[in-house]
């Protein structure tokens, strides 16, 4: 593919620059890689109820 050869092009109808702009935003916005969310993070209070956890749920109520 050379550099002047386009990439898409309109093969029936007149769109307008507004047109023409939404369509190739859409095209960019579709070939960008799909970004996973970041892990939610946990509370203490959530992590202190869990086994494995040498506090316990006990002391989690408790002053520090």
């Amino acid at each position: 593919m050379s550099a002047e050869e386009p990439l898409f092009r309109v093969v029936r109808g007149v769109p307008t620059a507004e047109e023409l702009a939404a369509l190739v935003g859409a095209i960019i916005l579709r070939s960008r890689p799909a970004v996973a969310p970041a892990p939610a993070t946990t509370s203490a209070w959530a992590r202190s109820g869990r086994p494995g956890n040498s506090r316990g749920w006990r002391t989690a109520g408790l002053p520090r």
